[in-house]
């Protein structure tokens, strides 16, 4: 194989992050202020003067202030600089870091740029202090991620309460849990470990948001301070968006690095990766207890870089809910007792909405430099939509670039038939997934049931939160209510409830 040209050869070398914590959170930062911090730290562990020659400057949309738009002028304004290239992902998706650093990658290699700058920032921490200051006529506490994703309960979906993330991805937990043969507690107990593993990550972090240990008992167990969310999940095992924090790193070709007397210990060099998608529609999934471009993108990395999860010294399986990195290791071979994170997580080390993974790309590369270890960067976004994967190395990869990094097709090759959906149905039906949604007293306030019937089509029922016999049904752990029959019928307003299935010889009904 001929030698790597270091001008295409991209390297990380320098990262930067903050947590904005004043005493009167109305008082943090705004977003560009938080990803100049960032920015501004990356330039001085890079050794300086590399941002007052950065040629592109890329940005993780944010939510907390849907009035800025950091790239269009303002962010490099307060930085002093003025790249050419100037780009912000379109939206605040999980995967938007990886998928960055990916483009920058390749932008280098083609000659189009020389320094890259990649950065994004959340200040949803501020936003919910100032939004409590507004008075409401709900009489509804505010909750900044709902106001600021400005979405609406309308449509199908979201009548029967599924809304934002939390409501979503508990329909692949509990789907997940049935097809693993695991019971309730098994479930549970896999969560509690991935997560008290992240807390302990977490806890010897300077960088991140929350630095105490916690018990895999802690985190599934529902108490005063860990209210129940969505069935399973508790607070705990949620991603923690109520953050001020930024993170954003720099990279450049092997060749300028070098020109410029950058150390080698200082460098950490890019493999190949994978990026793949699911529909946007998350009703339009084929299934909820696996992920056919999850596998795609973590499997067609560790190809393209010819390694196995024995060569991996780190990853990072993104951890918004833990049904993500239960079937990402499940995909990778990465064992229950082995760190899934090397930030912390996105319950404990922060959950900055889609700039998340610019921390896990700092904190990977802070552990990568100087040493001949690899890492892996798995990055999850949308409703368990978008997929990218990369791996980072301390030494070089020998992966060349630009590359392709779209293995779309093939995800789509494993995918099976996506069943039609059902809107009016009405009859006996089966259980193919579920989650109950709960008050902030911990008691609760609907069940959703996704359901298949005998034609084979996908429909909603909705359990209300006054039928405590089927959400005790659901959520008691005595049987498993995936695949079991049930019937549906339909409300005065043509809502379809569900209806337990027989028990002891009593119908339905």
């Amino acid at each position: 194989m001929s030698e790597l040209d270091p001008r295409k050869t991209p390297v990380i070398i320098g990262v930067g992050q903050i947590n904005d914590r004043p005493q009167d959170p109305g008082d943090g930062l705004d977003p560009i202020g938080l990803m100049a911090a960032a920015l501004r730290k990356a330039d001085e562990d890079a050794g300086g003067d590399w941002l007052a020659r950065c040629d592109s400057l890329s940005v993780v949309a944010q939510l907390a202030w849907p009035q800025l738009n950091p790239v269009d002028g303002k962010l490099a304004e307060t930085l002093g600089i003025d790249p050419a290239h100037r780009m912000q992902t379109a939206m605040p998706n999980g995967d938007s870091p990886i998928l960055l650093l990916h483009e920058a990658a390749n932008r280098i290699a083609r000659g189009e740029a020389t320094i890259c700058a990649i950065v994004g920032g959340e200040a949803l921490r501020t936003a919910a202090k100032l939004a409590a200051l507004k008075p409401r006529d709900d009489g509804e506490k505010p909750n900044a991620l709902r106001d600021a994703s400005h979405r609406k309960r309308s449509g199908y979906a979201p009548s029967y309460g599924l809304v934002v993330p939390t409501d979503v991805y508990p329909l692949y937990e509990n789907a997940g849990r049935a097809a693993f043969g695991q019971s309730l507690a098994e479930g549970q107990a896999e969560s509690g470990a991935i997560w008290s593993g992240m807390s302990e990550v977490a806890a010897g972090n300077d960088s991140a948001w929350i630095r105490e240990a916690v018990s895999a008992e802690e985190v599934i167990t529902p108490s005063a301070s860990n209210r129940p969310i969505a069935f399973p999940y508790t607070k705990l095992q949620v991603a923690n968006s109520s953050v001020n924090q930024g993170a954003g790193f720099i990279v450049t070709s092997l060749a300028e690095a070098r020109e410029r007397g950058q150390p080698d210990e200082k460098l950490v060099f890019i493999g190949h990766g994978a990026a793949a998608h699911e529909d946007g529609n998350f009703l339009a999934r084929d299934r909820y207890d696996y992920s056919p471009s999850l596998s795609t993108s973590i499997e067609r990395t560790m190809e393209l870089n010819g390694v196995s999860a024995d060569d991996l010294a780190h990853v990072e399986l993104y951890s918004c809910f833990p049904c993500v990195p239960k079937m990402a290791r499940r995909v990778l071979g990465w064992p229950l007792n082995r760190p899934a994170t090397v930030f912390g997580g996105l319950t404990f080390g922060g959950g900055p909405i889609g700039n998340y993974m610019s921390h896990a790309v700092a904190e990977m590369v802070i552990r990568l430099r100087g040493t001949e270890d690899k890492g892996l960067l798995f990055a999850n976004g949308g409703y368990a939509t978008h997929n990218h994967t990369i791996l980072l190395s301390g030494t070089p990869t020998g992966a060349r670039f630009p590359q392709e990094f779209d293995y779309q097709q093939e995800a789509d090759a494993k995918r099976g038939a996506v069943p039609e959906l059902d809107e009016e149905y009405e009859g006996e039906a089966e259980v193919e997934t579920y989650t109950v949604h709960y008050a902030r007293d911990g008691s609760p306030r609907s069940g959703v049931v996704v359901a298949r019937t005998p034609q084979g089509t996908r429909t909603l029922a909705l359990v209300r939160g006054s039928d405590s016999a089927s959400l005790s049904w659901l959520t008691d752990g005595s049987t498993e209510p995936v695949g079991t029959a049930g019937l549906i019928l339909r409300d005065e307003e043509g809502m379809g409830l569900w209806q337990m299935p027989a028990q002891d010889g009593r119908d339905a009904s």
